[in-house]
């Protein structure tokens, strides 16, 4: 295995529009991890992804426009590659932890590329947040002591990153947050450690705490990968799986900016990407070339050494993090039923 080949930790952020992030004109929040690492490294002004879920995911993963391979809401067809699969079979220790939704068989993450997975919704659907039921590897397992669903998605991210941190490895992080039901977190004035239904404390003020605690969790990431010295060669990206929930009203470079999660429109599809990677990105930069969901498993392939499959629709934008012109998009193609 060469020894320059970048660990991948990819972090994508459930309904999350390019207006919460700070750096990007959002002035409802506070994502101060996030903005560090866009100071640092490079913030995309375009990327737009599919305005739903589970199409989103299947683009990211698979690298082909969803006319190809999307059946309905939910499922990933067992025939596709995923960047897991790829990245795997390259010898990358491969991991996924946060939200699933796509297929209910125990063996689906690993079928797909990962390893190791720690999931939410995989084949069930109980709370997600305070006091819920994750999958371990496929093995449900219930907490009822008022855990906290994200931070325990985030102590697995944690744990596969230290203990692969002598070999190349690519984390696949979907998180939980920040989708609906908007809910108190741990941080909260207001959190509640005995309830154990989706049904409770729902407020959208709480979209706010929400997102700072998202941050945080991000924040953790970072100083994890400095601990243990394997920051600079680690390709870190972050970015929205598509637009803030319709009930969100945010301020965005000095107007009120309504969440279009489901609308094919900009708010619908326009999400935050931050790259980080500090052998590679020696200063914080702003790139406005238009960024497809497909573009992610080319990219991540080509900065791995990965060989990339005939049927891929995306289009690397490795050139672009190292600051070269790169295969400009003139547009890109939005199909989902």
């Amino acid at each position: 295995m060469a020894a320059d080949r970048p660990n991948v930790v990819l972090i994508m952020v459930d309904d999350f529009g390019y207006e919460c992030v700070t750096a990007n004109g959002g002035e409802s929040y506070q994502t101060p991890n996030v903005d560090r690492l866009a100071a640092s490294g490079v913030r995309f002004e375009n990327c737009h992804v599919q305005p739903l879920c589970t199409p989103t995911r299947a683009q990211l993963m698979t690298g082909r426009y969803n006319v190809r391979n999307y059946i309905n809401f939910g499922t990933l067809l067992r025939s596709e590659t995923t960047f897991g699969n790829l990245m795997q079979g390259a010898g990358y220790a491969t991991g996924i932890c946060g939200k699933w939704q796509l297929g209910h068989e125990e063996d689906s993450p690993q079928h797909f590329g990962f390893q190791e997975s720690c999931l939410w919704q995989q084949t069930r659907r109980p709370p997600r947040y305070t006091n819920p039921g994750l999958e371990y590897n496929g093995v449900p397992r219930d907490f009822t002591k008022g855990e906290y669903g994200p931070t325990l998605v985030n102590d697995f991210a944690l744990d596969f990153i230290t203990r692969h941190k002598a070999e190349s490895f690519f984390l696949y992080y979907p998180m939980i947050l920040t989708h609906d039901p908007f809910q108190p977190t741990p941080d909260s004035p207001d959190f509640d450690p005995t309830i154990s239904s989706e049904a409770k404390q729902r407020s959208v003020k709480h979209f706010a705490d929400m997102t700072a605690y998202m941050d945080k969790m991000v924040g953790q990431v970072v100083r994890k990968l400095d601990e243990l010295g394997i920051r600079d060669n680690t390709l870190l990206i972050f970015l929205g799986d598509n637009g803030t929930h319709s009930s969100v009203t945010s301020r965005f470079n000095g107007e009120d900016y309504k969440g279009g999660k489901g609308s094919t429109n900009s708010h619908g599809t326009h999400v935050p990407l931050v790259v980080s990677w500090p052998a590679v990105i020696k200063q914080g930069r702003v790139e406005s070339d238009l960024v497809s969901s497909t573009d992610f498993l080319p990219t991540i392939c080509a900065a791995a050494g990965v060989e990339v499959p005939a049927n891929v629709d995306g289009v690397s934008f490795l050139p672009q993090l190292r600051g070269e012109k790169g295969t400009r998009r003139d547009w890109l193609y939005t199909w989902y039923s």
